[in-house]
């Protein structure tokens, strides 16, 4: 099966087309961290309700302080939740604590350190210009703006802002489900003892940690046995799936049985095979209405296809934002080989500097089939097919791991 080797950018380019967002559903507050709106979000109330004092201190009548010291009259007390329900007139001030009511008739607040107690009132030894220490009604929003974009991932901040903004259930997208399937004799899950030839299988893992960090729903379908029955049945239990991950079995040598068996099912291929490295082996296609992606079944080749092509698909299916991954600038501290035709992945190491921009060193072991490298790496080194010889010193594009 002949076929040019695409660039990173054209393979995910074809991966995304067409994916359409999941469809909405409506979750509780407290449930929607990290999920993405599904439509924008208006307030429905406006914040402050009220003008709010930011200090302790008292309610006055800057045209009462104009010329201190000045002596006042106190007339109540205006605490959070509790705001004094009369008007401050001429020569008169109300107690006042941080986020309480300004009373009407005052324009502004005195701190408290600008005073001193007198009998049943207060003397005030500063001035205060009107709106002093004063949070105007609506100076954060007002009802009816909206605060909250669809596409927006719900942090922290996000979350925040639509609670004040008075939402208790919020519209999301639903969470793609990603099923994830190892293939291959040699492999055995964690905790048993493998066998003579045999190795442990680890890209499952790393991937539905890839999957749930972006978004989604891992669904692990286990290990298939190298033989396409036993592949296609594993398969068949992705039903509901929007994407469907094989690790391992895609390349071309006799017992690589994934793309015969996601065929006899009647996967229509798309492509097969990306100039990157680590990763090169990438198939994707569609079944039914799930698209196939096929990493690799080294792990680092694996991590990094799902990192470049799997988590923008994610987002995608969310209605988030998919930009072009946003490439940093590092200056190598040691020397590097020109670059072969395929891009270039590789893990490196970054050390913050004070003067100027991050240094990045690569790390000596740059096998797809290893991985503590790869946990020892905090980015990677994008290098551009058939790009020169670098020396140290020269500005090199980064990429931060993020899973």
């Amino acid at each position: 099966m002949a076929q040019a080797l695409l660039t990173v950018a054209e393979a995910l380019a074809r991966i995304l087309d067409g994916a359409e967002p999941t469809e909405p559903e409506t979750v509780p507050l407290l449930e929607a961290h990290g999920r993405v709106l599904a439509g924008d979000l208006e307030a429905k109330l406006t914040q402050p309700p009220f003008a709010a004092s930011a200090m302790d201190g008292y309610a006055v009548r800057a045209a009462d302080v104009e010329a201190p010291p000045a002596r006042l009259k106190v007339v109540g007390t205006s605490a959070a939740g509790r705001g004094y329900r009369g008007s401050v007139r001429p020569g008169e001030a109300v107690r006042i604590f941080t986020g309480a009511a300004l009373p009407d008739g005052a324009d502004a607040i005195v701190i408290q350190e600008n005073t001193e107690p007198a009998g049943d009132g207060v003397i005030v030894r500063e001035g205060a210009p009107s709106k002093t220490y004063v949070r105007g009604r609506g100076i954060d929003f007002a009802a009816g703006v909206t605060l909250l974009e669809a596409g927006r991932r719900l942090d922290a901040r996000a979350l925040t802002l639509a609670a004040a903004m008075g939402h208790d259930v919020v519209p999301v997208r639903s969470k793609p489900l990603v099923a994830i399937l190892a293939t291959g004799d040699e492999l055995v899950l964690p905790g048993t003892p493998p066998g003579p030839d045999q190795i442990v299988c680890s890209n499952p893992f790393g991937l539905a940690a890839l999957v749930s960090n972006a978004g989604a729903t891992p669904r692990v379908l286990g290990i298939a046995r190298d033989s396409k029955e036993d592949i296609a049945g594993k398969i068949g239990e992705a039903q509901g799936a929007d994407i469907i991950v094989t690790t391992g079995g895609a390349s071309v040598g006799d017992h690589d049985l994934v793309v015969p068996a996601l065929a006899s099912l009647g996967m229509k291929l798309d492509f097969w095979k990306v100039a990157m490295r680590p990763g090169k082996p990438l198939l994707f296609g569609r079944l039914g209405k799930a698209r196939v992606l096929g990493v690799p079944g080294n792990p680092v080749s694996s991590l990094v296809c799902g990192r470049l092509f799997l988590v923008p698909l994610i987002r995608r299916l969310l209605g988030a934002a998919v930009t072009d991954e946003a490439l940093e600038t590092a200056t190598l501290t040691h020397a590097l080989a020109a670059n072969g035709p395929r891009q270039y992945y590789m893990r490196a190491v970054l050390e913050r500097s004070s003067r100027g921009p991050p240094r990045v060193t690569a790390l000596a072991l740059q096998d797809s089939s290893l991985l503590a490298p790869l946990a020892a790496a905090d980015c990677l080194i994008v290098r551009a097919p058939d790009a020169p010889a670098l020396q140290a010193g020269a500005e090199v594009e980064i990429l931060r791991l993020d899973f």
